[in-house]
């Protein structure tokens, strides 16, 4: 680990200074992060790198942006793609690296994009929009897709649908590159899926709900002729129950050595971090505490596993903090770092 160097991305709006992409230089010992430059990127909600390391994509206003990304891990742009509908929030690659999936808030659209050898975006393959009615009126009663994630076995797609409260599963014939819904996982109303990820061996999925501030934990079986997913534990994901009205769970993020799921939830603004049973699949929380920001949209676990990095939308920062597993801690390093509305973090391994 001594001998890695590391970048981070953080995606933001442009509604003030910002330029959108901010690359950092990343001091994974310490724990620190120290700006190094920003690339133009109109309204970068998410990022996402390719399967090689040698590209990333950014959502923006006009679609998808891809860059190729050099030895230091600099950007350079190669070209972008219009999805055909409102801007996206969500971006994810099959396990082959052939398909883009982007998924869109706005207009509760599923995008499937190709992705060239020569690491330039091609046409769009497929686009479905989701249909149904939500029961949260401030939601339009519409859907929003918030996230979009392959399974681990590379099967099928799960859309996360925040408005309508469902994860809707597709498989994509991979001979005309078209999406087909084999499954739906219904939520509780009013719960607002966000976010899916799966465990380190694949067995588990773990989905984050934004309006009823609680992890689900589910089996996950793709062996069969449909995706079998079970749901086995429920947990909150907040400090207190007090004030859960104005909460809303925002970012999840699995520890690279798989053993420790981290949540932020703005409103209570804090982290949450869970040990996980490797072999149940279950969640243990350790702590949910306080992250010197507001609305904590997104974080980033440092690769050794020792740190955490939080990205602030509303109070305009960026905290990290190391993690003291013995005491369940979290103790924050220096100051925040000031950048405007960020949306997303993700550490990259460079070469040079």
């Amino acid at each position: 680990m001594s001998n890695e160097r590391y970048v981070a991305y953080v995606g933001t709006y442009v509604h003030g200074k910002s330029k959108g992409l901010h690359i950092y230089d990343v001091d994974v010992e310490e724990g620190t992060l120290s700006e190094r430059c920003e690339v133009a990127v109109r309204n970068s909600s998410y990022v996402a790198k390719s399967k090689n390391g040698k590209y990333l994509y950014s959502i923006e206003d006009e679609g998808v942006a891809v860059f190729a990304v050099d030895a230091m891990g600099n950007l350079e742009r190669i070209n972008s793609v219009n999805i055909e509908g409102m801007r996206g929030c969500f971006l994810s690659l099959d396990q082959e690296g052939k398909y883009l999936y982007v998924a869109g808030y706005h207009d509760g659209k599923v995008t499937v994009v190709h992705t060239r050898e020569d690491g330039s975006l091609g046409g769009l393959m497929d686009g479905v929009f989701h249909k149904g009615l939500g029961s949260v009126a401030e939601r339009n009663f519409r859907p929003h897709v918030n996230c979009v994630r392959p399974t681990p076995d590379n099967k099928y797609l799960c859309a996360v649908d925040n408005g309508i409260d469902q994860v809707k599963i597709y498989s994509i014939d991979r001979r005309t590159n078209k999406l087909r819904l084999v499954d739906i996982l219904r939520c509780k109303r009013e719960s607002g899926p966000r976010i899916i990820r799966f465990s380190a061996d694949g067995r588990f999925a773990y989905l984050l709900f934004e309006l009823s501030n609680e992890i689900n934990v589910y089996s996950y079986d793709g062996t069969g002729k449909n995706p079998q997913f079970e749901l086995l534990q429920s947990v909150s994901t907040l400090s207190d129950e007090l004030d859960e009205m104005h909460d809303a769970a925002s970012g999840l993020a699995l520890a690279p050595d798989g053993k420790h799921l981290f949540c932020s939830t703005a409103g209570d603004n804090t982290v949450a971090m869970y040990e996980i049973d490797a072999q149940s699949g279950f969640l243990t929380k350790k702590f949910a505490l306080p992250i010197s920001g507001e609305y904590p949209k997104d974080l980033a676990i440092f690769p050794d596993c020792r740190h955490l990095a939080v990205v602030n939308h509303e109070s305009n920062s960026i905290t990290t903090f190391a993690i003291d597993y013995e005491n369940s801690l979290l103790i924050q390093k220096g100051r925040p770092l000031k950048v405007e509305t960020p949306n997303c973090i993700m550490f990259s391994r460079i070469e040079g």
